[in-house]
């Protein structure tokens, strides 16, 4: 009897989901300052380049029918691997956090009744959705998305059509184009440890994986248009703010807070789902609700409103992560190292790329900080194998 699989279209729909959020909407607002040429230039380069290294995670996937996880067993070895399912844990942990902190300040923009009352009723809303568990949530999450993704639409004909739009900032040269690029290639860096989950299931690996990040890549450059057209023809960051200004009150901002339940779900349940790989002691659906509780006590603890230094940090951490899986996979056809506890040249060569990239933080290049860590990361590991090779054969 032949598995199922998942086809391509269904593999599109989960990643027309993934980048239909308020985040991406959020993180658009950042760019404002560069003026609109600039920062639409910014956002597509950094797409381009995020979104090649997201098909090339979905393909190592895909092609091998393995999680995300366990395709990081293959370069970094059984236990080497628990580093980054460990820190993807705490990645999903912060964007529960930023999801409900986000949600709370939209609402609390208009019904003005605390941000921490919105919090918890956001936090405990996800809570019930994992306790009713994932059966029938998937028609809930679409609805959801769906308007959220017409609101959107809405909101973009508004801003770019509405009568007599002038841009109320221009660039104010207080966002470099290197470090606007850099915040564009994050948002699909932040999916690499999640894409292969989904690829692996795929009957056409390589035309799942290429529509998963097309449909994502479009959908999240045009959330980023939405968050910084709004801006810069608003004047406001606050997202009430901007909803109010284009004509959105309650109705808007209750499909936001609905649609940020639904979607952080999402990053909750990956959390317990990726925390089993790391003890299988753990019990997927009571780690989710632990990370919703902590998610929800941060967001209220703490003001959430620049996720910039949260997307680098991603950045650093999976950048080279994957530039190592690239180099291990496409170029030296080994990834052989899943019987081994420990990956140790491949783990030295990562560490070396995670310092890579945070000294490049202090660099202004026109293409960010990713690509020129990736590109000395894959050289590196390719340089330390032939020399290892060179080594073993004397």
């Amino acid at each position: 009897m032949s598995e199922k699989r998942t086809s391509v279209f269904s593999n599109g729909l989960i990643w027309f989901g993934a980048g239909v959020s308020l985040a991406e909407i959020l993180t658009g607002t950042y760019f404002a300052p560069l003026g609109f040429g600039k920062a639409m230039a910014a956002i597509l380069l950094g797409h381009l380049i995020g979104g090649l290294m997201m098909f090339a995670a979905g393909m190592i996937g895909a092609k091998e029918r393995k999680s995300a996880m366990e395709t990081v067993k293959m370069s970094f070895g059984e236990r080497g691997s628990l580093l980054f399912a460990i820190l993807n844990v705490l990645q999903l942990v912060g964007w529960t956090a930023i999801m409900i902190y986000d949600g709370a300040l939209a609402a609390d923009g208009v019904l003005h009744t605390g941000i921490w009352i919105w919090a918890i009723i956001i936090g405990v809303l996800i809570i019930v959705w994992i306790l009713i568990g994932i059966t029938n949530l998937g028609k809930l999450n679409t609805v959801a998305m769906t308007a959220l993704f017409i609101l959107s639409l809405v909101l973009f004909k508004v801003i770019f059509f509405g009568n007599g739009s002038m841009p109320a900032i221009v660039d104010d040269g207080s966002l470099t184009f290197g470090a606007a690029v850099e915040l564009a290639v994050a948002m699909p860096l932040s999916w690499l440890p999640l894409i292969s989950d989904y690829t692996r299931e795929a009957e056409k690996p390589f035309a799942a994986t290429f529509a998963s990040v097309v449909v994502y890549s479009l959908v999240s450059i045009f959330m980023y248009m939405i968050g910084m057209g709004a801006a810069i023809f608003t004047g406001e960051y606050d997202i009430a703010q901007i909803m109010l200004k284009t004509g959105f009150g309650i109705v808007g901002l209750l499909i936001i807070v609905f649609s940020t339940v639904t979607t952080t779900f999402l990053d909750a349940y990956s959390a317990g789902v990726s925390s089993v790989s790391i003890s299988s002691k753990i019990q997927e659906k009571w780690a989710a609700i632990v990370v919703t509780v902590i998610g929800t006590i941060a967001a209220i603890v703490y003001p959430m409103d620049n996720i910039t230094n949260f997307l680098y940090l991603i950045g650093s951490v999976f950048a080279p992560m994957i530039a190592v899986q690239i180099a291990d996979y496409f170029m030296l056809k080994k990834a052989d190292a899943q019987k081994s506890a420990f990956q140790w040249r491949n783990l030295a060569v990562w560490l070396v790329g995670f310092v890579i990239y945070r000294l490049l933080m202090q660099v202004d290049t026109p293409v960010g900080n990713t690509l020129p860590d990736m590109v000395i990361t894959v050289v590196l590991c390719v340089v330390v194998e032939k020399i290892a090779e060179a080594v073993k054969s004397k």
